[in-house]
């Protein structure tokens, strides 16, 4: 379990939020940083290069939107570990996204 900075008397303790454990923090332990990641780092989904190369799965599969009767899926683990994955689907026709939690 990760040990959490808090202000404790005009000092600076590092507290487990389970068993309440307390330890006085070292200087080097209480420093934090925040990293910003750009656009182009940030994980899509199915990005735009994906979709023109057209290497998706088909599936037969009709599109809520336009009726069309082929799609393109992808797994995606949205939720924790133990749970299973969310099915991606996209019309091959029109481009309408949607899921499917099953």
């Amino acid at each position: 379990m990760r040990l959490v900075p808090t202000k404790k008397e005009k000092r600076v303790v590092l507290v487990c939020r389970k068993c309440k454990y307390e330890r006085a923090a070292q200087k080097a332990e209480t420093s934090s940083r925040k990293i910003d990641h750009s656009p182009e780092e940030q994980i899509a989904v199915v990005g735009a290069k994906e979709q023109e190369l057209r290497t998706l799965p088909t599936i037969k599969m009709e599109c809520e939107k336009c009726r069309n009767t082929e799609a393109y899926w992808w797994l995606v683990q949205t939720r924790g570990a133990d749970e299973s994955p969310t099915t991606f689907y996209r019309c091959v026709k029109c481009g309408y996204t949607w899921r499917d939690y099953s």
